[in-house]
């Protein structure tokens, strides 16, 4: 039986509620910006900044804080080159053969098809995995939990902090995914999850006329 252990939580800020107000809505302001993009210029970006966006990630909440995730970051040209060969594969046989049309006439103001350049142009592809379960230090096998539900809050996360420090992102998920596992060498107690593109819009870069739902759309409030 495990002695659960407590900390004083000193690094929680209170602000007055004005303040409160401005850092929401400067928060609402600066993620309404947020626009994925299917084009990406081939320009670098430092490692670092894709290093702490990570460890941004990893501070999201999670199941029993055993935090089932495993991020893997490829810049490499020739893996880049494989994941998109692989990846386009699957959606050819999606977009021909898998897809109901309802779906299709859902992807269809996106411009969507099976032809994804992102996957080699952009200079990082994030591959992120979700571990059904994991082992302790002392070696023993432990089982993860709500891992689709932590896995998707630490790549919110991840999102967000990638924006904020003034990069574009794509969520590409190919179905099925299990050829990230082969080329990126991972275990089978990880599944993929989501292939993040990472990089710079490209110039002049276009993006699809979409609304958001409204409040009134999106939220009840019980009172």
């Amino acid at each position: 039986m495990y002695e659960a252990r407590f900390v004083p939580h000193s690094a929680f800020q209170e602000y007055p509620e004005g303040v409160m107000r401005e850092r929401a809505a400067a928060f609402y302001a600066e993620i309404r910006r947020r626009r994925t993009v299917r084009d990406f210029s081939d320009r670098p970006v430092s490692r670092d900044i894709i290093e702490t966006c990570l460890l941004a990630a990893g501070t999201a909440p999670n199941g029993a804080n055993l935090q089932p995730w495993h991020f893997v970051v490829v810049s490499d040209p020739a893996v880049k080159q494989r994941i998109r060969a692989a990846a386009e594969l699957e959606e050819r046989e999606f977009y021909h053969h898998r897809a109901p049309q309802e779906w299709l006439d859902a992807l269809g103001p996106l411009g969507t098809d099976e032809h994804k350049p992102f996957l080699e142009t952009a200079p990082y592809l994030i591959a992120i995995f979700a571990q059904s379960y994991g082992f302790l230090p002392d070696g023993r096998k432990v089982k993860h939990y709500y891992v689709s539900e932590s896995v998707g809050i630490a790549t919110g996360f991840l999102i967000a902090a990638l924006h904020h420090a003034g990069l574009a992102t794509l969520t590409h998920t190919p179905s099925p995914m299990g050829f990230l596992n082969e080329i990126l060498g991972r275990p089978e107690n990880e599944r993929p999850y989501l292939l993040l593109v990472v990089g710079y819009p490209a110039e002049n870069v276009q993006v699809p006329a979409i609304t958001k739902k409204p409040l009134a759309e999106i939220a009840t409030f019980v009172d």
